[in-house]
């Protein structure tokens, strides 16, 4: 239990924070198997219509911090390949 007033305040705060970061993770995973799902069915309209939703829905999210860069950049490279071939 926090004994300081800061330390409430603080306590308040991871809260709404872990709450955000929760929305946003699940947003990013949502993308992630709806992307996985479009190519396995093969539709190249439909994939290339999503795809660059599904860059910025990462990015996005790369960009507050909830998942790393790099994690972001890698998918959407993955993706990507998994496109082109």
């Amino acid at each position: 239990m926090p004994n300081t007033a800061s330390a409430i305040r603080r306590v308040r705060r991871v809260v709404k924070q872990t709450a955000v970061n929760r929305i946003r993770k699940s947003k990013y995973r949502a993308a992630v198997k709806k992307m996985e799902d479009l190519i396995k069915s093969r539709e190249k309209a439909k994939i290339k219509g999503f795809f660059p939703h599904f860059q910025s829905i990462l990015m996005q999210v790369a960009k507050t911090g909830t998942i790393d860069r790099k994690t972001a950049s890698r998918k959407i490279s993955k993706i990507s390949k998994k496109i082109t071939n």
